[in-house]
């Protein structure tokens, strides 16, 4: 096992459900020490990579690599790797924290003191040491996935995969949550592979890929994504869109979108613009919004579309 190699390497990575395709052609890597977020709406695959990451099956082509290994020919050896917090909690809430701890590393071959020892420094990187005797159910959200993540985390792996960390928490829990995170990446030089749909939270991370109707449209740091819009974001709320579209376009060279009944579209100094965006309007808008970009303006940039009206409801 070389250091040299990116900590997951996806390459080419197609997979159906039947006659469904729910991911086509994608590749990236997530570099070691790093935090790695996969942006995207619900549906749009970032789940079923994250299972196939996580060795709970195969993708139907293609090849990923965890540090190196194999996922399908050398899974053992990739389990040993990366802990793995799920969506949906895993802890018996009936149990101690210590009872669930003990549980998760038996599994892993540890025992007697050895198993003790890491189950409270565990604890005390998630700031839990003093909750050891506590049943699970009497915990808040916030501190129940906390001991999700110390469970990933005892085997001591080298990658953390989380699928969407922050669901079921407050904004207070995720203040703590992340904060913890980042001191595991700088403290432990951990990798952390999440997956999310909130856009908050992949501001946060180092790099992102984000996924589209399981297509990979975009990759970079969330600084390098948004800067790729080029200008500033413009929203006009206009009644009479007709013909509006093509002299906007043709007019200020870009391109523009209909979303929520208005039009969007991006130009440079659009503050010092707005006498000239007016004039090409024929009446005047109900409103007009101009602002920096953000991940969701990269997504339409994209996509030609919004998060919500790509959202499938859970199957």
């Amino acid at each position: 096992m070389d250091d040299d190699y990116p900590a997951v390497e996806i390459t080419e990575v197609d997979h159906f459900y039947g006659e469904r395709q729910a991911l086509s052609g994608v590749t990236f890597d997530v570099r070691p020490g790093e935090i790695f977020g996969l942006l995207g709406p619900n549906g749009g695959g970032k789940t079923t990579l994250f299972r196939i990451v996580s060795t709970l099956f195969d993708a139907s082509s293609g090849c990923i690599r965890v540090f190196g290994m194999d996922t399908k020919s050398q899974s053992d050896r990739v389990r040993q790797q990366m802990g793995v917090v799920f969506q949906s909690f895993s802890l018996d809430k009936l149990l101690t924290v210590e009872e669930n701890l003990k549980c998760q590393g038996r599994l892993y071959g540890l025992s007697g003191s050895d198993l003790q020892e890491r189950i409270v420094d565990r604890l005390k990187k998630v700031g839990l040491q003093d909750r050891l005797k506590d049943r699970v159910g009497t915990l808040s959200g916030g501190m129940q996935r906390r001991v999700e993540i110390a469970k990933g985390l005892l085997h001591e792996p080298r990658l953390l995969l989380m699928d969407e960390p922050s669901t079921g928490l407050d904004p207070g829990a995720r203040i703590d949550l992340w904060r913890y995170l980042k001191k595991l990446q700088l403290e432990e030089g951990t990798t952390l592979f999440l997956t999310t749909h909130l856009m908050e939270e992949a501001e946060k991370c180092d790099r992102l890929g984000i996924l589209s109707q399981g297509k990979l449209v975009g990759l970079g740091s969330p600084s390098e994504l948004k800067n790729e819009i080029g200008g500033e974001v413009v929203t006009l709320g206009i009644q009479h869109r007709e013909g509006v579209s093509e002299t906007i376009a043709s007019a200020l060279s870009t391109e523009v979108h209909v979303h929520n009944g208005g039009l969007r579209f991006e130009i440079p100094q659009a503050k010092d613009r707005i006498d000239e965006i007016l004039k090409l309007l024929p009446e005047e808008p109900e409103s007009i919004h101009i602002g920096k970009a953000t991940l969701e303006d990269v997504f339409i940039h994209r996509t030609g579309h919004r998060f919500w009206e790509e959202e499938e409801p859970p199957a």
